[in-house]
């Protein structure tokens, strides 16, 4: 990793800078997002941030309006006008890093279960050993998962293993929102028909990379449940995963899904 990864930059194999961003999608992460961004902004590689907050009651957007001058041409905040998803986030994290010529842009959480110390680890599998798709797996090697009570540790565990049995995919943490992306993945897939918003849009972009025929590996990382804030999860994100799958899947054996 050392040859091609130098301190306070990331240096691809032609010896051009490899731009790298980081879209964390926000709404009421005023507890966590300043310490997440310190310790991104500490790794010894270089890693850009943007914040796409959704109207945050908390006055997260304002928090990271501050610290914006701390980390010039580096932390970047988008603000929209009210909670529209995690997808949508996404969606327009993607298209605003493709658009500024990012070369690899990076899913995670603002919440700290996400460690930010695993993002050289998940660039090295792109950049270096050549994988379009990273995943950061909370089972790849078991499950690896601090602080859930047991009951969600399963339904994650059984959504996940539901996903590769309906897709025929062989990602064993189909629900994962930590992920690096090579540019060239959100290039073919067309953004504009992503579905889905809540757990079922992790899905749909595994889905859909998978079906492209990118190269796809998991990285094993370790899950923890948040300390601070309160979780985003509900039974209608739930319920779209579950029907979201299904839905895909007979699209896709009538050619109907949109890649």
């Amino acid at each position: 990793m050392n040859s091609y990864f130098q301190k306070r930059g990331t240096f691809a194999q032609n010896g051009n800078m490899t731009k790298a961003l980081v879209v964390i999608p926000t709404y009421n992460e005023i507890e966590n997002i300043e310490k997440l961004l310190q310790a991104i902004f500490s790794l010894p590689q270089q890693f850009d941030v943007l914040v796409v907050d959704d109207n945050s009651p908390d006055l997260t957007a304002l928090k990271v309006q501050e610290l914006v001058s701390q980390y010039p041409n580096r932390l970047f905040l988008e603000q929209r006008k009210g909670k529209m998803g995690l997808g949508t986030a996404y969606i327009h994290g993607f298209k605003w890093g493709l658009e500024r010529d990012y070369d690899y842009i990076f899913e995670m959480d603002a919440d700290f279960s996400h460690d930010p110390n695993d993002l050289p680890r998940l660039l090295h599998a792109c950049e270096i050993e050549g994988f379009d798709v990273a995943i950061g797996s909370r089972y790849k090697t078991g499950v690896n998962v601090v602080n859930w009570p047991i009951s969600r540790v399963l339904l994650s565990l059984g959504a996940s293993k539901y996903v590769r049995w309906i897709t025929g995919m062989k990602i064993y943490d189909t629900t994962a929102g930590f992920v690096c992306y090579r540019r060239e993945v959100l290039e073919r897939i067309n953004l504009d028909k992503i579905q889905f918003v809540g757990y079922a849009f992790q899905i749909e972009m595994k889905y859909k990379a998978y079906l492209s025929k990118f190269k796809i590996i998991e990285v094993p990382v370790i899950f923890t449940d948040r300390t601070r804030g309160e979780s985003k999860m509900s039974s209608g994100i739930i319920s779209e995963a579950i029907f979201g799958v299904i839905s895909m899947r007979i699209k896709k054996m009538f050619k109907k899904l949109a890649i």
